[in-house]
This record gives structure tokens, C-alpha cells and sequence, in this order.
């Protein structure tokens, strides 16, 4: 990724960090990567660990940006979740979520998110 692109994702991470932050979640960790994956964003609310799918797409007649989130994408981040459980030992009895926040559009203040809660998982 191009550090232009990487600074604009960064945008839309850090909005949707906020959004999430004024829903009154609270963030435990921000860009886990594994060999296999990564998360965008990880969140506790009062009963649960979420690991949130931060997506952005221009308008398009394909979908959607919540729509992107493929089958082979939700298995990558089943797969960085359990790392991630593996290795914070003191979160694995909170009930765990996949929720997927969604911009549609090219601009931030032009686009409120989408978020979907409990997107999949098992």
C-alpha cells in the first residue's frame, strides 16, 4: 500500500475509532496482524470483546462496502481472532463478536458508517 493510501485508510480507521469510542466502546488494540490476517480494530464493550472489520468503498453499482467482506476474509480474521485470544489469555471468557463498520463513500464527512454488529462467526 502506498503511504498516500496507507494515510487515507488511516483516516477512515481513526473515524471509525471514534464512532465506536462515542458508542462507548473502549479500544484494547488497533492493527493485529498475524502471518494469516489482520484485525482493524479490537473493542470491549460491557460484555463483550469485538473484533471490528473497518471497510471503505466509493459508490458502485457491485455493492456496497460491507459487501467486500468475503467468506476468505471472515476466515482470516477467525483465524488473527484466536491468535489474538492465545495470546491474551485474561480475555478469552468474554463473549467474543465480529461486527463490520462500513463507509460508503469517497469522503469522510460525506459518509456516516454502517456498522453491522455480530457480521458472522461461528
Amino acid at each position: 500500500m502506498s503511504s498516500e493510501r496507507e494515510a487515507r485508510w488511516d483516516d477512515w480507521e481513526d473515524a471509525a475509532l471514534l464512532f465506536l469510542q462515542q458508542e462507548g466502546l473502549t479500544e484494547v488494540a488497533r492493527n493485529y496482524r498475524i502471518r494469516e490476517g489482520e484485525i482493524d480494530l479490537i473493542m470491549r464493550d460491557q460484555t463483550h470483546l469485538i473484533f471490528v472489520e473497518v471497510r471503505q468503498r466509493k459508490p458502485s453499482r457491485f455493492g456496497n462496502a460491507a459487501a467486500t467482506v468475503s467468506v476468505s476474509k471472515q476466515q482470516k480474521l477467525l483465524r488473527a481472532a484466536a491468535a489474538f485470544l492465545q495470546e491474551h489469555k485474561n480475555l478469552r471468557e468474554l463473549p467474543c463478536r465480529f461486527d463490520v463498520l462500513a463507509y460508503n463513500g469517497n469522503h469522510l464527512q460525506n459518509t456516516g458508517p454502517y456498522w453491522i454488529k455480530n457480521a458472522f462467526g461461528e
